[in-house]
């Protein structure tokens, strides 16, 4: 495994590994209506909203801004989705991800880390 980001671990504490999709328009969440099943989706906004529809398919959700307290990391919290918001990348391309397997993994008290499964 690569590590490819971490940040605050913010709901769920289990590992789960799905399938990458970087989300930045409502087409790209209207896109995932029949496929969202398995897929761990990234964000840059933590108040995000359009993803609601299929989040109770999701494996995760990882953010780029936001804490403990935003929008995403609630309703993760409410769906036993592990989420990781405040990530930094090692990557400076993002939409780079889309399509790649990945793992969450939850070490320590509030840390979460992405890894590409290779």
């Amino acid at each position: 495994m690569i590590k490819i980001g971490e940040g605050l671990s913010c709901s769920s504490k289990s590992d789960v590994s799905g399938e990458l999709v970087y989300v930045r328009t409502i087409e790209d969440v209207i896109n995932l209506f029949d496929s969202a099943a398995g897929k761990i989706c990234i964000v840059d906004d933590a108040g995000i909203t359009t993803l609601s529809p299929i989040l109770s398919e999701l494996t995760g959700t990882i953010c780029t801004t936001g804490s403990a307290g935003s929008h995403l990391a609630i309703v993760s919290r409410e769906f036993g989705l592990p989420c990781i918001m405040a990530t930094e990348f090692l990557t400076e391309d993002v939409s780079s991800l889309n399509g790649k397997n990945a793992k969450i993994i939850h070490e320590g008290d509030d840390k979460g880390i992405l890894y590409l499964n290779e």
